[in-house]
């Protein structure tokens, strides 16, 4: 059995524990749940919490769940536009032996059942990286794209942009 870990605000946390993850309790644009393999570094697992957190929430929890080795999913980074689909083992595979596995995402394009969940668990809250993987020491982008308005220090960081 597969197993991946699903990070969503705490406040799914008893809705998840009573009827499973829905397909709308994703972020993201393809219809699934997204989720990451269970890896031995407790950062690498729980990667995406502190860019999930920008989004306005601000306590997370990790919901732990199996699924079958065979079933499909899709994998690939964050930034690739066309994910591969594979089977769920394989996908554990390639993240696992990837050169750097940072930003990659796995979806399964279907609800999890509550039977499948083995645990939902508050999480360190300050685990991962924020905007993209290696962006510690880069400036960030102040174009209204990147950095929303009323996303934190946005306006200190317009204002050093244009100024500079």
């Amino acid at each position: 059995m597969a197993q991946f870990v699903h990070l969503t605000p705490a406040k799914n946390a008893r809705r998840i524990r009573r009827a499973g993850i829905a397909m709308g309790d994703s972020f993201g644009t393809r219809p699934g749940v997204y989720c990451t393999p269970i890896l031995p570094s407790y950062t690498l697992s729980h990667q995406w919490l502190r860019e999930l957190r920008r989004g306005g929430q601000r306590a997370f929890v990790a919901v732990h769940f199996r699924i079958d080795d065979d079933e499909a999913v899709t994998v690939g980074h964050y930034s690739d536009p066309d994910p591969r689909w594979t089977r769920a083992a394989e996908a554990i595979g390639m993240v696992w032996h990837a050169d750097d596995p940072r930003g990659y995402e796995i979806v399964v394009p279907r609800p999890i059942r509550r039977a499948e969940l083995t645990k939902v668990r508050r999480v360190s809250q300050v685990t991962g990286w924020r905007y993209l993987p290696d962006a510690h020491g880069r400036r960030p982008c102040p174009c209204p794209v990147c950095l929303t308005k009323g996303e934190y220090k946005a306006a200190d960081i317009r204002r050093r942009y244009r100024h500079e």
